[in-house]
């Protein structure tokens, strides 16, 4: 029997639901109705502020103006934290430590460092000195906030006038953020930088201490940072004694401290200093009449030997005793460093003088050079043209590709990884290898293909597609890969970053003189890596020795087997003789390297050894711009060779690892360089005679003997005046 009420519950159920459903509706309609009135209101409310014509046009002016600021505050937030990272390190004592630099041989060359008596308080300085500085550098300096663009404005306005660069627009606060943390390598990357590390100074540091920073780090001329030091060296004063004259003097040194500096060219250094006074009258920060005595009584100096020491040199050197001596509770050394003077001036000559020859006839302005001996110790390093005008070290600091000069570290992983060998068989044709999600397809040099071939031939006549080849494994050939590649080239000391892919393999990555000299002395070490260092020993100001690389050097590490040295340096000593390095080929001495040129011609190099040296040049524009179709078996060789020849006078020859036949004439070439004079050309340098090496360990072995001989006491010295035999005990 069914329920009465079964039929009126499901009834009374359907009606809630109905209820429920109608005020959904209901709900849902009123709020759209609700939206869509306020919405209109809203219409009608902003309809009041609608412009039309000239006024529109400035107003969507304006609204493109905040879209585009704000996606240019996101850009420039992206840019200046890599800035701002630069911060993170200890950048306040960066130049505590205070280094007397001493050659090879003993003789000081140059100090790096501030001591804490060089540094001078803002207010003990003379105020002729400081409106000097200001009234040349930076006028508006107490003004701005770390980016002058009235003063950028008023240079650039001064430079379009001139037609040349008479102006420069950076502030004291951009000088010191580059001092501090940058390098002079002149890229957009570094402005940036420059740029807002400006600005992060202003804010941290008030404007006297950013005067003191600047003036205690700027480079003078003479090897001297900072006035005290250059106050001492050019007038031997105080720097708080300087008179107006003096004042003018150093004041302008800041803007090319070669070129002014007053013990290499004093006529320029007055004439420098003259113009630094009128800066001064124009500036309203003195009278004619106040300067006048200054004009007609120029400053005089304190007599100095005319010769630079090598400064690109030190500075690498200054940075590995900063790491070296860290541990050391003092901040003041002695560093005896690897520069040989000799090589040292003949690699700057050789450097100079093919810059002065080809320079203007291949669009080239920069160049670099390090050399290494067979014991890793940097004889000589040309980090640029001119110090004083740019401190940047190209030699050690500046990444650019290496082109071809690449490729051995290619076929000594091909040699290393799969027992190849100079004979081994490839094929020089088209080649298509897909990166970057597109397709790369290298061409040689000359355009054309030459067919199967040995290694040996492949890479001494530096065909293009044979690396490509071994990479992908054409031929029949194992694939190489960059993992192996980049693991071959790290043994052999290269240390920048490596972006894996298949255009590596002709020089892609940007890559240092210093590392490519360092890489290459595996083969003439007969593949041990080489231990480069440009500090021999670090003492105390008391003399006690706290670091010497022969008792404190690290385990020699082995790079390459000996059989893939033997290879390699069978197949790089023809590239001098037959293939593109010719023009570095040494009269009667056998020589190996590997030539490189980049695409558009930016980078060339020369990159070579003997069994005595090893030696990278490089030649290029700091703003990369393309050289005038330079090679590097052209200018680079060149200066390789001339530099060796000379290198190579009067020294312990000694032979190129793993190879049995050296050139005829060996003998006669070391001892009689004038025989490679021909015709009209003048007779090279000689190179004066230096220690042998087997002088050299006599005098180490006495050195080591007399380090550890017992002191003598004033009782035994008085017994042996006296003849008796207590000086024996």
């Amino acid at each position: 029997m069914r329920d009465p009420f079964d039929k009126a519950g499901r009834g009374k159920a359907k009606n809630r639901l109905l209820d429920i459903d109608s005020w959904i509706d209901s709900s849902l309609f009123n709020l759209f109705a609700s939206a869509g009135d306020r919405w209109e209101s809203i219409t009608i409310f902003f309809r009041r502020f609608r412009v039309r014509g000239f006024r529109r046009f400035l107003v969507e002016i304006a609204d493109e103006s905040v879209t585009i600021g704000l996606a240019g505050m996101v850009v420039l937030l992206g840019l200046a934290l890599p800035a701002f990272e630069e911060t993170a390190r200890d950048w306040r004592t960066q130049g505590d430590f205070a280094v007397t630099f001493l050659d090879r041989y003993g003789k000081e060359i140059g100090r790096r460092g501030i001591r804490q008596t060089d540094s001078q308080e803002i207010d003990a300085l003379p105020d002729n000195f400081i409106k000097a500085v200001l009234a040349t550098e930076d006028r508006r300096f107490f003004s701005h906030l770390g980016i002058d663009f009235v003063g950028l404005a008023r240079a650039m306005l001064e430079n379009v006038k001139a037609n040349e660069v008479v102006q420069g627009g950076s502030t004291i606060t951009q000088q010191l953020a580059k001092n501090l943390f940058l390098t002079n390598e002149r890229t957009i990357e570094r402005k940036i930088k420059e740029a807002f590390l400006s600005l992060w100074l202003e804010a941290n540091l008030p404007k006297k201490e950013i005067l003191k920073l600047y003036l205690d780090r700027a480079y003078m001329g003479g090897g001297n940072f900072g006035v005290t030091a250059a106050a001492q060296y050019y007038f031997d004063k105080n720097a708080k004694d300087l008179d107006l004259a003096e004042a003018a003097m150093l004041a302008g040194l800041y803007k090319a401290p070669t070129r002014y500096a007053p013990h290499i060219n004093l006529p320029a250094a007055r004439a420098r200093a003259n113009e630094v006074l009128t800066n001064m009258v124009q500036a309203g920060f003195m009278t004619e009449g106040q300067v006048i005595a200054a004009r007609r009584k120029p400053a005089e100096i304190v007599e100095r030997n005319d010769e630079e020491g090598p400064n690109y040199f030190m500075d690498v050197a200054f940075e590995e005793v900063k790491r070296l001596a860290a541990r050391f509770p003092t901040r003041t050394f002695i560093a005896k460093t690897t520069v040989d003077l000799d090589l040292q001036r003949a690699a700057e000559d050789a450097v100079e003088s093919n810059l002065r020859q080809y320079g203007s006839q291949y669009g080239v302005s920069e160049a670099a050079m390090v050399v290494i001996d067979h014991e890793g110790a940097v004889r000589a390093l040309v980090g640029g043209r001119d110090y004083g005008a740019s401190q940047f070290n190209r030699a050690s600091s500046s990444r650019r590709q290496p082109g071809s000069s690449f490729k051995p570290y290619v076929y000594a992983a091909s040699i290393e990884h799969f027992g190849y060998d100079e004979n081994t068989r490839v094929t020089d044709g088209p080649i298509c290898l897909r990166s970057g999600g597109r397709a790369w397809c290298p061409r040689n040099y000359s355009g054309g293909y030459a067919g199967r071939m040995d290694f040996a031939t492949a890479l001494v006549r530096s065909y293009n597609t044979v690396p490509p080849r071994l990479y992908a494994g054409y031929d029949g050939l194992e694939a190489l890969g960059g993992e192996r590649i980049e693991e071959t080239a790290r043994k052999m000391g290269v240390t920048s970053p490596l972006v894996l892919n298949p255009p590596m393999v002709l020089g892609s990555n940007g890559m240092t003189v210093y590392e490519m000299a360092t890489a290459y002395g595996s083969f003439m070490n007969a593949g041990l890596k080489l231990d480069t260092h440009a500090v021999m020993q670090i003492s105390d100001s008391a003399g006690n020795v706290l670091y010497d690389y022969r008792r404190d050097r690290p385990a020699p590490e082995r790079a390459l087997s000996e059989r893939t040295a033997g290879v390699m340096n069978r197949i790089l000593a023809q590239v001098p003789e037959r293939g593109t390095g010719r023009r570095a080929a040494i009269e009667g001495i056998r020589s190996a390297g590997k030539t490189g040129t980049t695409s558009a011609y930016r980078d060339a190099w020369y990159v070579g050894y003997t069994g005595n040296y090893v030696a990278a040049v490089w030649y290029g524009n700091d703003d990369y711009t393309p050289m005038r179709r330079m090679t590097g078996g052209s200018v680079p060789a060149m200066t390789w060779q001339k530099f060796m020849a000379y290198a190579h006078q009067n020294i312990d020859l000694r032979p190129i690892p793993f190879i049995d036949n050296p050139l005829p004439g060996l003998a006669v070439a070391a001892s009689a360089p004038a025989a490679a004079a021909k015709g009209d050309a003048p007779a090279p340098a000689i190179r004066p005679k230096t220690l042998s090496e087997q002088a050299e360990q006599t005098l180490r072995a006495l050195e080591r003997k007399l380090r550890e001989a017992k002191p003598v006491t004033p009782n035994q010295v008085v017994a042996a005046r006296a003849g008796t035999p207590e000086f024996a005990r």
